[in-house]
């Protein structure tokens, strides 16, 4: 019989799906480990999603849509200008800390030419598009400082994936905390955007 029953079973299959990929890559995740650390059958997991690919698809799409409703919340919020900024680099982090295997997801899929790649382009674009509108709108009313929006918006991404490295890294040294690479990088980040965005900011120096 196996470990779990059949209600639930698909997102457990996710959950390890997520841990391996992100640790592991795309190419050394095996589908009979991942069914035998479940106490289930290779079968079951081709039953639920057919191809070691099409598994990697849904991984990243319900990886993604937690990420995207996270910053739904931000930017459906009254904040304006450099503070949605700062809310929105904040809540990233927060995040980044409470599911650190969804950045080694995205370091994983983010690679050139990447398994998955493609599927988190088309999830997260109209997201970037709407992201970078919503700049350009505040550019033009002087809320922000004029600059290359999307430059901006893959600086950072660059900067939060980087961070699943960072903590890798520690973490193969023995050190399991995290926190202090993610206050680091918070505050790097944060430095960054407001000397790219705050009109503000170099003003005040």
């Amino acid at each position: 019989m196996e470990k779990y029953e059949k209600f639930g079973t698909k997102e457990k299959i996710l959950d390890a799906a997520l841990e391996s990929f992100s640790t592991s890559g795309f190419d050394a995740t095996s589908l009979d480990v991942v069914a035998k650390s479940l106490g289930v059958r290779k079968q079951t997991i081709l039953y639920h999603f057919t191809t070691k690919k099409g598994l990697l698809n849904a991984v990243v799409e319900r990886a993604a849509g937690n990420l995207i409703n996270s910053i739904e919340e931000v930017l459906n919020s009254d904040l304006k200008g450099w503070e949605r900024i700062e809310a929105l680099a904040r809540m990233i982090f927060r995040l980044a800390l409470r599911e650190p295997l969804l950045l080694g997801l995205l370091r994983e899929v983010s690679r050139p030419g990447s398994v998955g790649s493609e599927r988190l382009r088309i999830l997260m674009t109209p997201l970037m598009d709407r992201a970078t509108l919503w700049m350009q709108s505040e550019m033009e009313v002087g809320r922000m400082r004029r600059t290359d929006p999307r430059l901006v918006i893959l600086s950072a991404y660059s900067t939060v994936v980087g961070l699943a490295t960072e903590i890798e890294v520690l973490r193969a040294a023995g050190i399991e905390q995290a926190l202090r690479p993610v206050t680091v990088r918070r505050r790097e980040l944060i430095r960054f955007l407001r000397v790219s965005l705050d009109p503000d900011y170099l003003q005040s120096k």
